[in-house]
């Protein structure tokens, strides 16, 4: 099945806050646990992202919302690919790789020249699709927001 024809990207509408908490429940509960930091996102995405001035996308394919990632700015230049997740049916299919291309344009739109992230490096799949979009490993580590936080990547722009 080749869904990423009838995929669209859509930014934050406050219609789709109930689908950017459930997705991204959806993959933590399965690997690891629920933390206070997820719960301050996942329960305000409005405050905790649009009216920091960062944007979240969501994959949307017949009217379902299938996937979400946010765009966190942390300080002038720079921002967290933050709460990436899509439904299990349509893992697999390219729809991360487009809510990657979308949350890097925007990274790249609003002038900033460094994205990271935190994750785990038990997510292989993940790992792979940061890495071939340029993320490389910071051993400079020092996020402690998250237990299950082991790893953290980069990537310079411009």
């Amino acid at each position: 099945m080749n869904v990423s024809m009838n995929i669209r990207i859509k930014k934050f509408k406050d219609e789709y806050a109930d689908s950017f908490k459930t997705l991204n429940l959806e993959w933590i509960e399965e690997f690891f646990k629920i933390e206070e930091e997820d719960l301050k996102i996942l329960s305000n995405p409005q405050e905790y992202v649009i009216d920091k001035g960062g944007e979240i996308f969501f994959a949307i394919h017949n009217e379902l919302v299938i996937g979400t990632s946010a765009m966190v700015p942390v300080k002038k230049g720079v921002f967290e690919l933050a709460k990436m997740a899509v439904t299990k049916p349509y893992q697999g299919k390219g729809i991360g790789r487009m809510l990657m291309e979308s949350s890097l344009k925007f990274a790249n739109d609003s002038h900033a020249n460094e994205v990271f992230l935190v994750t785990n490096d038990q997510l292989l799949p993940a790992l792979e699709l940061y890495n071939s979009s340029g993320f490389a490993l910071d051993t400079n580590y020092d996020d402690n927001r998250y237990e299950r936080g082991n790893t953290k990547l980069k990537l310079k722009l411009n």
